[in-house]
């Protein structure tokens, strides 16, 4: 995981939880936000539902364009968001 992202680059991601519900986030410390998602403290949705595994990434340029990407994303179908980590 931490070699996906250097530290401070913005990114969207989604994960893919224990029940295999789809959570899609921004992070600019990806390792560590993985992290929090499966110690419980990370969003509220994935705390119940661990543990969570990586299953896409895309790396932006700011926080402002993650924000815009994620919404993009989080009104995607179950089946679009699939189609998505597939490639």
């Amino acid at each position: 995981m931490s070699t996906l992202t250097k530290s401070g680059d913005w990114c969207v991601y989604i994960v893919e939880c224990r029940d295999k519900s789809l959570y899609t986030g921004i992070t600019n410390d990806l390792k560590n936000r993985i992290h929090a998602h499966n110690e419980g403290t990370g969003a509220r949705f994935t705390r119940g539902r661990r543990p969570v595994v990586l299953k896409y990434v895309e790396i932006l340029a700011d926080r402002s364009t993650a924000s815009k990407r994620e919404l993009q994303i989080k009104s995607l179908t179950r089946e679009e968001k699939l189609k998505l980590i597939s490639g």
